[in-house]
């Protein structure tokens, strides 16, 4: 955890509009749904994906940087072996 920071802070995309909005991702817990405040499109992660964040946005969610920058496998939210 040395000198690593993490962003709490990303920019989503919509797949149907296009239109970018910049959010605080959420630390305890996997934000599973966005509402496009442009379209009105609901988002949902893409298979394989554990939040909106990791699939649609320009920073992936806390808990996949972390396991990135501790060199572990980069599972989420109950995904594979808890540390």
């Amino acid at each position: 955890m040395i000198g690593t920071a993490i962003e709490l802070r990303s920019t989503l995309t919509c797949p149907d509009c296009g239109a970018r909005t910049t959010e605080t991702m959420p630390t305890d817990a996997c934000q599973y749904f966005y509402d496009c405040p442009a379209c009105g499109s609901v988002l949902s992660p893409k298979p394989g994906d554990c939040c909106v964040f990791c699939s649609y946005a320009d920073t992936p969610c806390p808990p996949i940087q972390e396991a990135s920058a501790a060199g572990e496998p980069t599972a989420c939210c109950g995904g594979g072996a808890g540390g």
